[in-house]
């Protein structure tokens, strides 16, 4: 399952990204992280950016309101999501995929 957490006005989770995928999605979960798909490759952040760009669309967020705070360099990355809740980011999470890893 996904640990999310508040942070004041900010909502922070894991992601474990795939670069370079057939197509950009959400992919369920591994080991506590959202697995997300990307078709960039994990070059010069192009990846980092297919991610943010993903989750704020989902999220229906700006793009500038989701910041990876972590893990730039790696597969493994902890995200933060400005001006949602817990609750809200599960719920769209989950609509969007259908009760994916359920």
């Amino acid at each position: 399952m996904l640990d999310v957490r508040q942070e004041g006005k900010a909502v922070l989770f894991k992601v474990r990204v795939q670069p370079r995928a057939a197509k950009n999605e959400l992919a369920g979960f591994f080991e506590g992280a959202l697995r997300v798909r990307v078709t960039a490759p994990p070059v010069e952040g192009e990846a980092n950016e297919a991610c943010r760009s993903l989750l704020a669309k989902i999220l229906n967020v700006p793009k500038s309101g989701v910041e990876i705070v972590g893990g730039h360099k790696g597969r493994n990355k902890q995200v933060r999501v400005v001006g949602l809740t817990r609750e809200q980011v599960l719920k769209l999470l989950f609509s969007d995929q259908q009760e994916v890893g359920r």
